[in-house]
């Protein structure tokens, strides 16, 4: 990274951070990489799974914008560096628009200054936890219009929002924001079958983290839904969800689905 930010900001490991790492990045500082290198003791295929998860990300944008979507709201985008929504959508859609959210001042300054000269993108700092605020930010409104067809993109984000934040009540929101026919992208990340000890080592790296980490089940993912028809194959391991050739042996503990607003 060049012009990094204060040593208090880089100190205590980042969810954003992490992910990059995860992803073979170079957008992470020592704490970051310490914090990460534990989650792949306990769990040695999450770096795949990550790739995984990037590769549904094109997958299921590319599927929006085969029906007609332009516009893609990617909340929770962290570091828009390893195969952007924009980048994927354009092969496609050369007209397509995206905004990229997040809640971490560090990772938006460093989007921001990716997308610098990138038109028809825009970088917000914004909370899901308060989606209002988020769809009433000028760059929000300014880059999308909300009575057109939108994609919401949660990829990978949920699970770092509470049950006591209510996130189904933020996505209902985000729902009911959209007109009908815009998409619900969501992959959450998933601890079933996974041993009760293992979990929990994994869970405490995260609670000194910028964010906790909030594992769901199958049901609990699905009801996020409520609301969208589920396009097939419904809600299922990312994996499996119209996998297009992709190496993808490892098991992502993750569940993945695109919705269409009814």
């Amino acid at each position: 990274m060049t012009d990094q930010p204060a040593a208090d900001a880089t100190a205590r490991p980042n969810v954003a951070r992490m992910y990059d790492y995860f992803l073979g990045g170079s957008h992470n500082f020592a704490a970051d990489r310490a914090a990460a290198e534990r989650v792949l003791e306990i769990f040695p295929e999450t770096g795949v799974a990550a790739q995984t998860n990037r590769h549904f990300l094109r997958r299921a944008v590319e599927y929006a914008a085969a029906q007609g979507v332009r516009q893609f709201l990617d909340i929770g985008a962290g570091l828009p560096t390893q195969g952007t929504v924009h980048e994927v959508v354009r092969t496609v859609a050369p007209d397509a628009r995206v905004v990229y959210v997040d809640y971490d001042e560090v990772a938006v300054a460093y989007a921001r200054q990716l997308l610098t000269d990138v038109p028809g993108t825009a970088v917000v700092q914004g909370d899901l936890r308060r989606p209002d605020d988020l769809l009433a930010h000028p760059d929000v409104r300014g880059t999308l219009d909300l009575d057109q067809p939108v994609a919401v993109l949660l990829l990978a984000v949920l699970h770092f929002v509470s049950n006591d934040d209510d996130p189904w009540a933020a996505v209902a929101r985000l729902r009911d924001a959209s007109v009908p026919g815009s998409h619900l992208v969501l992959s959450h990340l998933t601890l079933d079958g996974i041993a009760p000890e293992l979990a929990e080592r994994g869970k405490a790296i995260y609670r000194n983290s910028s964010a906790p980490l909030v594992p769901r089940t199958h049901a609990e993912t699905l009801s996020f839904f409520a609301g969208y028809d589920l396009v097939e194959p419904g809600l299922v391991e990312t994996t499996r969800w119209r996998p297009d050739g992709e190496s993808e042996a490892v098991d992502s503990h993750g569940y993945a689905g695109v919705g269409v607003r009814r």
